[in-house]
């Protein structure tokens, strides 16, 4: 089910301050951008980014969330459900597919697939 890390995200309040901090600080290198709330940088094979907009219960300093990327979302969501894990319906952006779950002890993660 699981292929790889497809990058690892923090809910932040502040895009522009947090990609200078990530960017001139630390010196990491831009990668894709969704869109002007959410940034990636790359390291090494996955990514790191940064949701200005983060998914509902994710509240900026205290969230993060693994997303591992899937062959095909729809199977590996419909494979939680099956398994009694609480799963968000699967959204749909211009450069991927992502729905949302917990593990058992309340952990965030995300199923993520690429177009």
């Amino acid at each position: 089910m699981i292929k790889d890390v497809a990058f690892i995200a923090y809910a932040v309040r502040d895009v522009p301050r947090s990609v200078a901090f990530y960017q001139d600080v630390l010196g990491l290198q831009t990668g894709e951008s969704f869109n002007e709330n959410f940034v990636e940088f790359n390291i090494g094979s996955t990514a790191f980014a940064i949701d200005g907009d983060p998914p509902p219960g994710c509240e900026a300093g205290t969230c993060s969330g693994l997303n591992f990327e899937v062959e095909d979302i729809l199977a590996a969501r419909e494979r939680l459900v099956h398994d009694n894990v609480v799963v968000s319906d699967v959204y749909n952006f211009p450069t991927c597919s992502v729905c949302f779950a917990k593990d058992p002890d309340g952990n965030g993660f995300a199923l993520h697939q690429k177009k």
